[in-house]
């Protein structure tokens, strides 16, 4: 336990890896939120029935929810140890 203590770390505190699945999840988020644009009406005096699609209700927050879940997943992950760090 003491060596791991006087160990210095350098670096990010988040390893290269997980910002590339913030970034990724950032990108799943966007396109969730792509999907919910549109369907508005060319006038006021009509209804549009596309703002209840079944793409804007249900698959596009469940696409952005699962964007948030991978960020929070790519912040929380721990990098796997290299074989060199595991026999020291």
């Amino acid at each position: 336990m003491a060596r791991i203590l006087n160990e210095k770390k350098d670096g990010f505190p988040i390893p290269k890896d997980n910002y590339k699945m913030i970034l990724i999840g950032f990108g799943i988020i966007i396109v969730g939120f792509l999907l919910m644009m549109g369907g508005g009406a060319d006038s006021p005096d009509t209804f549009n029935y596309d703002i209840f699609s079944f793409r804007r209700i249900t698959l596009a927050p469940i696409v952005v929810l699962f964007g948030f879940g991978f960020v929070f997943w790519g912040i929380m992950r721990k990098p796997k140890m290299k074989e060199e760090e595991e026999k020291k």
